[in-house]
This record gives C-alpha cells, sequence and structure tokens, in this order.
C-alpha cells in the first residue's frame, strides 16, 4: 500500500534553509512514510506523541511532526 503523505507550503519554503545532511534524512524519512506509513519503528528517534500526531528527531535540533488522518480514503 502506497501513503500520501502532504507537506505544508511553509516546510517547502523552509527546505533551502535545512542544512543538506538534514534534509536528506527528511526526504529519506518522507520515502518511508509514503511506503511503510505513518508508524516508523525502524527509525531510531521515532515515537507518538498521542492523538494520531507522531515525531521524530532527524537531527538533535530538527524534529518531524506528523499527524494521521485515520479513516480517510
Amino acid at each position: 500500500m502506497v501513503y500520501e503523505v502532504k507537506i505544508k507550503k511553509k516546510v517547502l519554503r523552509g527546505l533551502e534553509k535545512l542544512p543538506e545532511n538534514v534534509r536528506k534524512l527528511l526526504f529519506l524519512l518522507i520515502e518511508d512514510l509514503k511506503a511503510d506509513g505513518p508508524i516508523q519503528k525502524g527509525w531510531h528517534n521515532f515515537s507518538p506523541l498521542g492523538n494520531e500526531t507522531y515525531h521524530c528527531h532527524l537531527k538533535y535540533r530538527y524534529v518531524h511532526v506528523g499527524h494521521t488522518d485515520k479513516g480517510k480514503s
């Protein structure tokens, strides 16, 4: 199953400001989210925040926060 990943416009505008290594990690995470869904136990610093919200530390200072829309088709 392929999952849909939406990226907010604000995030897209800020991509060029990210360091190259963090940008690469973000794109790898997005590809894993598309392939395997919102729960990424293979990522070392990935954990749930509650209420269908998850976060993953890409680096100490950079964090991905994602939300799921369960039941939406």
